[in-house]
């Protein structure tokens, strides 16, 4: 059986000037695997609509799931919804239910329901609320586009409740072993090795110990016989290996 995949866009000009790194796909890759959906591909894109809506035409339709982070705010540069309402030929406008969410959280505050505010309450037509416990602006799914916030501890809120209601697959898992010496020692026997076990995916990843060359390599996959046999095998053929 194979697993769902999925896409993702990282959305704002902040990620893109370098003033702010993002958080959001690393969280989103391992949480992703452990439920058993493949991340194909991280696509970053500023704040503009034509750029949003096409990128996200084009992933959805190329993949299973397409998430998205950033722009769902109250603020004139938050694009975000009105572009994926576009990509998803869907309308878009101040949706009830999502009205009622914010004024129940700014009334408990003492907090008025302004109009930039309201402006996180427009959600496409058909689309489905993702909650948003923390500061209540909830995201939403449209088809299999995901779109929530971009502050880290938002979009990890929301990101809980979301994955417990899509189907996952086998749960990836990995064995790292590391390697004294550097990748040309090793590129032969590992080639070799990929052919024979193609059930996992096998990486290398150099780096410097401080007394020489070292190599990481990772054995990922869903079936752990297939990572033990494959582990052994490149134990057998590096006895140095060292997990």
């Amino acid at each position: 059986m194979t697993n769902p995949n999925a896409a993702m866009l990282v959305i704002g000009d902040e990620i893109l000037s370098g003033r702010t790194q993002d958080t959001n796909a690393h969280h989103l890759a391992g949480r992703l695997s452990a439920h058993g959906i493949d991340l194909r591909q991280v696509r970053m894109i500023g704040d503009d609509a034509e750029t949003i809506a096409q990128a996200a035409r084009e992933l959805s339709s190329t993949h299973d799931h397409l998430f998205t982070s950033g722009g769902i705010g109250p603020t004139h540069d938050d694009i975000t919804a009105d572009a994926i309402a576009a990509a998803g030929g869907a309308s878009i406008d101040v949706r009830e239910d999502a009205r009622a969410v914010l004024a129940a959280h700014y009334a408990t505050r003492g907090t008025e329901l302004n109009e930039a505010r309201l402006r996180m309450a427009r959600i496409p037509e058909g689309a489905r609320l993702i909650d948003n416990p923390v500061s209540a602006a909830p995201g939403f799914s449209l088809g299999n586009i995901h779109v929530m916030a971009g502050v880290p501890r938002i979009f990890e809120a929301m990101l809980d409740g979301l994955l417990p209601r899509l189907a996952g697959g086998a749960a990836s898992a990995s064995r790292t072993l590391t390697l004294e010496r550097g990748e040309g020692d090793i590129a032969g026997p590992l080639k070799d090795l990929a052919a024979r076990f193609p059930a996992v995916s096998i990486g290398s990843y150099p780096g410097w110990s401080g007394a020489g060359y070292r190599v990481a390599v990772v054995i990922r996959g869903p079936d752990p016989a297939a990572l033990d046999a494959a582990a052994g095998a490149l134990r057998a053929a590096f006895p140095d290996a060292r997990e």
